[in-house]
């Protein structure tokens, strides 16, 4: 079974991208607290980019990734 890929592009986004709506709105995704994205994962997330965008920082938080972004953040 092959790894999968990491797309440096989305974990880019995730660090300039500003949810845009809601309790949290203009502060970048990255910084959203575990449990918005967890009401997320229960109540269905956004479809599109934002969606993607919201799954995948579920994601990196829940299995402690967060070191993924550390090189970007240093750009």
């Amino acid at each position: 079974m092959e790894e999968p890929q990491t797309n440096p592009e989305i974990l880019l986004q995730l660090l300039t991208m500003k949810m845009p709506f809601g309790k949290y709105k203009d502060i970048f995704i990255y910084l959203l607290p575990v449990s918005y994205l967890e009401w997320f994962q229960r109540k269905g997330f956004p479809k599109g980019k934002l969606g993607v965008l919201l799954a995948t920082m579920y994601e990196i938080k829940i299995n402690g990734l967060e070191y993924l972004l550390e090189p970007l953040k240093k750009r």
